[in-house]
């Protein structure tokens, strides 16, 4: 799952021509870019998807999502650094065919036993 976070900017930087910020996720810091979004300030609330701020929320909206987010369980699993990531993926049962497409196909198939 990929879901736009809401999130706190705690400081703004410039990185080159980038104006970048770190941003604080309910307790999980991380650097986004905030290019797009130019009239965000520090203390502001901005809606994150894959490391870019893409709009300005209200601290109550912002708030309210993390909630929700927490309560469906999927928070974590979006704010995971790459590490905890790959290591839930090490353990998560594998498919050769992710889609589902490879089940349907041999649905329409019949399968001869041997004797």
């Amino acid at each position: 799952m990929c879901l736009a976070i809401p999130g706190k900017v705690e400081e703004i930087t410039t990185e080159g021509q980038l104006r970048m910020g770190r941003v604080n996720f309910g307790g999980v810091v991380k650097r986004v870019c905030l290019d797009y979004v130019p009239e965000i300030e520090v203390g502001d609330y901005t809606i994150v998807h894959v490391g870019f701020a893409l709009s300005k929320i209200d601290e109550e909206t912002a708030e309210q999502t993390l909630a929700e987010f927490r309560a469906m369980g999927v928070l974590d699993e979006e704010l995971a650094g790459e590490e905890e990531a790959f290591a839930r993926a090490a353990v998560a049962p594998q498919s050769s065919c992710p889609d589902g497409s490879c089940e349907s196909e041999s649905a329409g198939r019949q399968v001869s036993k041997p004797v």
